[in-house]
């Protein structure tokens, strides 16, 4: 454990001090040199002290599982990810790609010997023309292929693919939403082994970017990896793993509650209970009051009663509450479900709202977890299927003015696990040196980091020690290089868990 960081600067601060840390937690601030140097502390030289990240939604095994597989945010259209997989596949062949045989992007099964090979981030909601499963075949021929797309809520496979996994090889071969989830956690399961190491190697990304702890919305029952993780060694971030409604009975039985510790480490806790409502703006399945440019108005996933029922449930048996909502329609019906349950709880991503809806979330308590880096990623997306809607969209700065707590997180693998990109993101409502999405609904650098935090943005005595020491101090850093912002330790309980070798 560090006993003392010296010459360290809060936020905000010019006048260096020494914090003394024990127990996991911060015992004393005093001006720099007034107490002796202790052993086992760090010279800091001046670098910037605050509370450690959280990432308050992640799905952290399939992120963990993106290294080793091919990546197609960079194609701008169908045709585009078409050539991209082609090239790939042929650097597959010689042996050069990332879905060589032995990665975990590439798996067999019985109906066929060819390795299948899986693609990720495809964007398809911004293109123009589409994926399908006879394009995939004059790519591909025998050889499986599966094409996640960005949001996770579609997936487009090949006719080699449908077949290998037992699926009618019939239409354009896209599945969504609950069967693509299915197959998501198919494509997922790994051996235990092999799938920690994922998670160990992205924990510790995670950890080099100053993140101490993550909310685990993994599809999968995620509370015995956690547990097998701990028991194995395992000791970068704290977790708390969610619960899906298909789990429930499970989690009841075993009397899995909010909160409670899964390990004596007081690391690991049993998260809440995830429902997911609608689809998302990628598949336009997100469900809306104006319906899309192309006919619809998305799909709501589970009814009013069922989700009362859900929400009911969970509450009376001491799980907290998480809520998928993206378009407008489903917001609504998520708030009037908490309105009526009498209690509050999470909604994730809230990206389009109706304006009567903003000043509900605190008056009933419900907290608002948005992903910034999405109103960036999606910028075409919504320009083109939610048109004249623009002022609606992520309207942050608008939920903070309202009173509503707002909590940021980055949806990894949706996005890439950096809180500083989605810090910079929420900030600037775009990517550097573009105009800005909606300007009014910027965020301050201080409001986006207190949203990243579970802790002050100025620990005192007595916070806990997490924390994370910076290179530069954002609230006075250029806003358009805060993704780039150094970490150079981050600390979970006062032990290291990033450390930049020149600090050691």
């Amino acid at each position: 454990m560090i006993s003392q960081l010296r010459a360290v600067r809060f936020l905000g601060q010019d006048s260096p001090v020494d914090v003394t840390l024990a127990g996991a937690r911060i015992t004393s601030i005093t001006p720099a040199g007034e107490l002796p140097a202790l052993p086992g502390g760090i010279d800091a030289a001046g670098r910037f002290l605050t509370s450690g990240l959280w990432d308050e939604h992640v799905h952290f095994g399939q992120w963990a599982q993106q290294s080793t597989r091919f990546d197609l945010s960079a194609a701008g259209s169908a045709a585009a990810a078409l050539d991209l997989l082609a090239g790939w596949l042929r650097a597959d062949e010689r042996g050069a790609g990332p879905g060589t045989s032995g990665n975990a992007g590439s798996g067999r099964h019985a109906h066929t010997t060819a390795p299948e090979c899986v693609a990720v981030r495809a964007r398809a909601g911004a293109w123009t023309d589409t994926l399908t499963r006879t394009a995939l075949d004059a790519i591909a021929g025998p050889r499986p292929v599966v094409v996640i797309g960005g949001d996770l809520h579609g997936v487009w496979l090949n006719s080699a693919a449908l077949a290998a996994r037992g699926l009618p090889v019939t239409g354009d071969g896209h599945l969504i939403e609950d069967d693509c989830f299915a197959l998501l956690r198919e494509i997922d399961r790994l051996d235990p082994a092999e799938l920690d190491a994922l998670v160990t190697r992205a924990a510790q990304a995670a950890a080099a970017r100053g993140v101490v702890g993550i909310v685990d919305l993994e599809m999968r029952w995620s509370i015995d990896d956690w547990i097998r993780r701990e028991a194995s060694g395992f000791d970068l971030l704290r977790v708390e793993a969610a619960i899906y409604p298909d789990q429930l009975d499970r989690a009841i039985g075993e009397g899995r509650r909010t909160g409670t510790p899964l390990s004596s480490s007081g690391r690991i806790h049993v998260g809440p209970l995830k429902i997911i409502t609608d689809g998302s703006l990628g598949t336009t399945t997100a469900w809306c009051c104006d319906a899309y440019p192309g006919g619809g108005h998305g799909r709501a996933l589970v009814s009013a009663a069922a989700l009362d029922d859900l929400m009911g449930r969970a509450t009376a048996a001491g799980l907290g509450l998480t809520i998928h909502a993206i378009g407008d329609r489903a917001c609504t019906q998520v708030l009037d479900a908490y309105e009526r349950l009498g209690r509050g709880g999470r909604m994730e991503h809230a990206q389009l709202l109706r304006d009567e809806d903003l000043g509900r979330f605190a008056a009933l308590g419900v907290t608002a977890s948005v992903q910034p880096e999405h109103l960036v990623d999606d910028r075409e997306s919504m320009a083109l299927h939610w048109p004249g809607r623009d002022r609606r969209t992520f309207p942050v700065a608008s939920l903070h003015a309202s009173g509503a707590h707002l909590v940021l997180g980055s949806d990894a693998p949706v996005a890439p696990l950096d809180p500083w990109r989605w810090i910079e993101a929420a900030v600037l409502r775009a990517k550097p040196g573009e105009r800005p999405w909606v300007p009014e609904e910027r965020l301050p650098v201080a409001v986006a980091l207190a949203a990243s935090m579970r802790g002050p943005l100025r620990p005192g005595v007595g916070a806990i020690a997490d924390l994370v020491l910076l290179d530069a101090d954002p609230l006075r850093s250029d806003p358009e290089q805060l993704a780039e912002t150094a970490v150079a330790a981050t600390l979970l309980g006062g032990e290291p868990t990033h450390l930049d070798p020149a600090l050691r």
